[in-house]
């Protein structure tokens, strides 16, 4: 099999590098910016974000070479493809309208804009990967299929931990095992499901020194250690891998590397799953704040099974981290790189026409959680904020519930009191049906619905 950065050298050496236009300039596209211009065979034709001047400053601070971009303003997309330099434009449509574009990285972070961006990918057939986690578990079982039809590429983010998972798994089938669990590492004790972006700073780690730099969005890092964020991306997971969600949320059980096949095998056997193949996200601290020796906090993690005695033993031969048993193995990566990496997505895209990860089916939704008691009239403010968290439930029960996703449970007014640690519903809020993102979501919500309640009553649910 041919390497992608021999089939990147190989465009590079025919003038055909692949064009990239990224949508949001932030921590993770800066990231991607910072490798974009180092890899033979990529270019970074684009970069779109409301603010011009968030983009120029994530081109200076990741030492992105001056003369590979127009600091001017006085090129058009095309003309900036043309001639090799990157261009700046606040509009996005324009960017995923303009024909040189290849892929687009939606980065984002908004819902809403997530799912406009997609659809404008399948109308200009430009390949997208959804970094916007956000939006994909709004929507992405809808938006994966009208990609499909669309005849595009609608993939995951290698690097980010979804696609890094989905990876694990991949290799996992591939190699004839049985997945009993996947997920990643992060740091997580119940309280922080009530951290506010007042409260983050105290619970998370970073020095002052870190923070002064100015790449840190509270708001954003908020929604990672209230479990916000990992519910999402294991709701993507669920989704892209055919796995089970929790019935009843995260666990987040404290749990080093070698404790990985003990802890997250099934319950009959003395682990804390309730069933095989399923998703969990272990934490870096125990319960009492101690820190978990052998933490995988950063990192992303496969439990396998051996189907025999022969396996087990090989198990055992090859040194692989086992329960007593024997029976179940643990396969992981203890870092991951986000944007660094995401480059490996666009690769893959356009020269082996593959995703890295891409939603398969709805299994996981995740639904707006009440921090703490909220009264009728209060506005919510969405992922990371003051009010609401989100809770990873399977998508079955979130339909029956009607479950508020955490993706538009910002800017709504309640209709309704609800009590702290109470899942919100669509019946609790006020929306408009008429809002894009409403829209397709609720789209979604009924095709699925058609289709699980068909499959119930042993119709094909056209």
């Amino acid at each position: 099999m041919t390497s992608l950065s021999t089939k990147l050298a190989e465009r590079e050496a025919v003038g055909n590098p692949i064009q990239v236009g990224l949508i949001g300039a932030g921590k993770f596209g800066s990231m991607f910016i910072s490798q974009s211009h180092r890899t033979p065979g990529m270019r970074l034709a684009c970069i779109a974000d409301l603010s011009v001047e968030r983009a120029q400053a994530a081109l200076k601070r990741t030492g992105y070479p001056q003369e590979k971009y127009d600091a001017t303003g006085s090129l058009s997309i095309e003309d900036g493809i043309k001639v090799g330099k990157t261009t700046i434009t606040q509009d996005s449509a324009a960017m995923i309208a303009t024909s040189g574009i290849d892929v687009v990285l939606e980065i984002t972070g908004s819902p809403a804009a997530g799912i406009r961006h997609a659809l404008l990918c399948c109308e200009h057939k430009k390949h997208i990967v959804m970094i916007n986690v956000e939006a994909d578990v709004l929507a992405g079982p809808l938006l994966a299929r009208k990609a499909k039809e669309a005849g595009i590429i609608y993939s995951m983010a290698y690097g980010d931990q979804p696609a890094l998972i989905a990876e694990l798994v991949d290799w996992a089938r591939t190699a004839g095992f049985n997945v009993v669990c996947a997920g990643k590492g992060t740091k997580h004790l119940p309280e922080y499901h009530y951290s506010t972006p007042d409260t983050v700073w105290d619970h998370y780690g970073f020095t002052k020194e870190q923070l002064a730099s100015g790449d840190f969005n509270k708001t954003m890092f908020n929604s990672f250690l209230d479990g916000t964020k990992s519910a999402l991306e294991m709701a993507a997971v669920a989704n892209g891998c055919d796995l089970s969600p929790p019935s009843d949320g995260l666990l987040f059980p404290p749990c080093g590397r070698q404790d990985l096949p003990r802890s997250l095998r099934p319950k009959t056997d003395g682990g804390l799953l309730e069933k095989k193949g399923t998703v969990e996200v272990v934490s870096c601290v125990e319960v009492d704040g101690r820190p978990t020796f052998n933490d995988l906090r950063w990192g992303v993690y496969v439990v396998i099974e051996a189907p025999g005695e022969y396996q087990k033993e090989c198990f055992k031969q090859y040194g692989l981290e086992t329960d007593s048993t024997g029976k179940y193995a643990a396969q992981y990566k203890p870092y991951h790189l986000i944007g660094l990496e995401l480059g490996v997505s666009v690769a893959t895209i356009m020269c082996r026409g593959e995703p890295t990860g891409q939603t398969k089916t709805w299994a996981g939704d995740v639904v707006a959680t009440a921090k703490r008691d909220l009264k009728a009239g209060e506005k919510l403010d969405g992922e990371g904020g003051f009010t609401v968290y989100g809770k990873l439930i399977p998508a079955e029960e979130s339909l029956k519930i009607e479950g508020l996703p955490i993706g538009l449970a910002h800017g709504f007014v309640l209709k309704n009191d609800v009590k702290k640690g109470q899942g919100l519903s669509w019946q609790d809020v006020e929306y408009s049906e008429n809002a894009q993102a409403v829209a397709v979501r609720r789209e979604m919500e009924k095709l699925f619905r058609k289709e699980l309640y068909g499959k119930a009553n042993g119709v094909n649910g056209s």
